[in-house]
């Protein structure tokens, strides 16, 4: 509740804002929209060939020596375009800036995605924040990524099927290995997720530590299947 009010509340300053100040993007600050066609054209997509396991881009070889070294656990794991020059800035601003309005762009990239490259799955899920972070932001931007993707795609969100049971560092300055240990049995899912096949939703993914704890805690419950899709992953 005290979330939703949070949110609401944003919400209702940033539309008064924008009647005082028009939209600028939050890129190059051309004004108009939060995210100008030219800056979305700068957007780095990764297209096939990448692996079928962690969605890397092959780059001319067989095999994923990602996937030889430190295999991830879910199924799979895909992400739209490259976290680097614009795609970055506009992340960070819908994050931590509380640019909520491109939810529903970066939205459109992800259903746009999958209607490319489809994956089998019955209901989404966000990567949960610890409460005490979602409060502080005053919405997980995960959350809002899942709920645009399954009214686009008409795919059912299950808000209250994964939750974050304890609080975790910052993953920003971690190695791979520190990562999925600061992760480590920090999620929890219900009976819910039985027999279902998952489509996991983050903003950003950068080693899969992440996903790939929310997906162990998944397959613990009996999830049938667990994918992973983020709007932008590290290279």
């Amino acid at each position: 509740m005290l979330a939703r009010l949070v949110r609401n509340g944003a919400a209702l300053r940033n539309a008064l804002l924008d009647l005082l100040f028009p939209p600028r993007c939050v890129v190059c600050r051309h004004s108009g929209t939060w995210l100008c066609a030219s800056c979305a054209a700068q957007f780095e997509k990764i297209l096939p060939p990448f692996c079928e396991r962690c969605g890397r881009p092959l780059n001319g070889r067989a095999s994923c020596r990602y996937c030889a070294q430190s295999p991830i656990v879910i199924n799979g794991m895909r992400a739209v375009a490259f976290f680097d020059g614009a795609l970055r800035q506009a992340i960070h601003a819908f994050k931590y800036l509380h640019r909520v309005e491109l939810a529903d762009y970066f939205g459109t990239m992800l259903s746009d995605y999958l209607l490319t490259f489809p994956l089998s799955v019955d209901t989404i899920i966000a990567v949960p924040l610890h409460w005490e972070r979602e409060r502080a932001r005053g919405y997980n931007q995960a959350a809002l990524l899942a709920n645009t993707l399954g009214a686009r795609l008409h795919i059912p969100v299950w808000n209250d099927a994964l939750r974050r049971i304890r609080a975790t560092r910052s993953q920003t300055e971690l190695t791979a290995e520190e990562r999925r240990a600061n992760v480590r049995d920090a999620f929890v899912a219900s009976a819910r997720v039985r027999g279902a096949r998952v489509l996991l939703i983050d903003d950003v993914c950068t080693t899969g530590a992440t996903m790939d704890a929310c997906g162990t805690a998944l397959y613990a419950q009996g999830a049938q299947a667990v994918w992973g899709l983020a709007v932008a992953r590290a290279r």
